[in-house]
């Protein structure tokens, strides 16, 4: 994190996406107390303890983490924990007692009401559980509702919200009613609302509670379709734990305003901050959170096929290593088959050119990362040897055992 000119420029690793958003020390009480609230917590004081001497009710208290551009990032907590309240410290519709919360380098707490609206204007949608549509106007109106208001050219409102109804499949319904759609497709306009304006954060907040489960699936692969064609940064408010693991890339945990954990589903399942924490995973089927990369162990042997290369010297390394298969994989680390001792020597045996392929163990094909552990359980279960594991171009990245796979789901619990 580096500060020029009084703003924050967020640089992140090798293949990291950079910071979108980062919130530095963020409080929001709510009270007249404030001061001396602050000082007990700062002191350690719990939530109840604060509240019972000042008055004063914690909504957020010390937020610090980074949101990176392009990631739907999920924040989850029972009722009461703050998870809405810290969404809207990130627009100041509500305002924060302290801390930083910066936008592009851009402290947010600082801007002048005139910079903020055009912040908003500019870069900023919100999706809400209730729809808010206006009865009386048409569904092309109602997405176009927010350009209006910022006084944008009817001409060009209107093309920017049906190129949203557009994005979200209701077109065709731009001169209809509310009155005459469903509750998934409420939503929808609403959602449309939100990208007329081409918005490069889209705050949610528990946006799909309100729908029918059937319908709120629906929303979800909606939601990450428009994601894969556009991506934005999505900070997404969610009670519901499936929706959680099913959408987002990293996840926040709150308890009593306090952000207590952010990870990928991943993260947090295997290694839980607290009890809390674990309380909220308890009963998660890691089957469908898990995918074959997050548990391929890369503790297999790999031998490289090239011209010249001693099949004796392969069965050597498999002996000084103590290992009765190996991988074999091309230069470029493309997977080319698995061998085993016995498959190498008969493969000599036999004579001829590329013992290496006349070796390769049969119905070895690999599966690739980004496969759900569900898909992966019978293929390992039924399996003899490791399954290998490859990424998007066919690149080896290690391989799934019986052993390995048991541990992941006895860590789990």
């Amino acid at each position: 994190m580096i500060i020029e000119d009084g703003n924050v420029r967020v640089e992140a690793g090798v293949g990291t996406p950079a910071e979108k958003i980062v919130l530095r020390n963020v409080f929001k009480l709510f009270g007249s107390d404030v001061s001396r609230a602050i000082q007990m917590i700062q002191a350690g004081k719990g939530k109840d303890a604060v509240q019972a001497e000042t008055r004063c009710t914690i909504g957020v208290n010390d937020a610090s983490f980074g949101i990176r551009e392009g990631e739907i990032f999920v924040v989850m907590g029972l009722s009461g924990s703050g998870k809405s309240t810290l969404l809207r410290l990130l627009n100041r519709l509500i305002e924060p007692t302290m801390g930083s919360i910066l936008i592009d380098g851009q402290d947010v707490t600082r801007m002048s009401k005139r910079n903020l609206i055009a912040l908003r204007r500019r870069d900023m949608s919100m999706v809400f559980q209730s729809f808010a549509l206006l009865p009386n106007r048409t569904v092309l109106d109602n997405t176009a509702f927010g350009l209006e208001i910022a006084g944008v050219p009817e001409a060009e409102r209107n093309r920017k919200a049906l190129s949203a109804l557009e994005a979200v499949g209701l077109a065709r319904y731009a001169a209809s009613r509310p009155d005459e759609l469903s509750g998934g497709m409420k939503q929808r306009v609403g959602l449309a609302r939100a990208l007329a304006n081409e918005p490069t954060v889209l705050l949610m907040d528990e946006a799909f509670s309100a729908l029918d489960p059937l319908i709120r699936t629906e929303m979800q692969d909606e939601l990450l379709r428009l994601q894969s064609e556009h991506s934005r940064t999505i900070v997404f408010v969610s009670h519901d734990l499936d929706e959680a693991m099913r959408i987002g890339d990293r996840i926040a945990i709150m308890q009593d305003g306090v952000v207590v954990q952010v990870g990928t589903p991943e993260d947090i399942v295997m290694n839980p901050a607290n009890d809390y924490v674990r309380s909220f995973f308890r009963n998660v089927d890691v089957s469908h959170v898990f995918r074959a990369g997050d548990i391929a162990r890369h503790n297999q042997l790999t031998l490289i096929e090239r011209s010249g290369h001693s099949v004796n010297a392969a069965l050597e390394r498999m002996r000084a290593h103590d290992r009765d298969v190996a991988i074999v994989i091309a230069r470029d680390k493309r997977y080319q088959g698995m061998v085993s001792a016995d498959s190498l020597k008969e493969a000599v045996r036999a004579g001829g050119q590329d013992p290496y392929r006349k070796a390769f163990l049969p119905d070895m094909n690999p599966i690739e990362a980004d496969t759900p552990l569900s898909q992966v359980m019978g293929r390992v279960a039924e399996s003899h040897w490791p399954v290998p594991v490859v990424d998007e171009r066919g690149h080896y990245l290690g391989a799934i055992s019986k052993s390995s796979l048991l541990m992941t789901l006895d860590r789990a619990g």
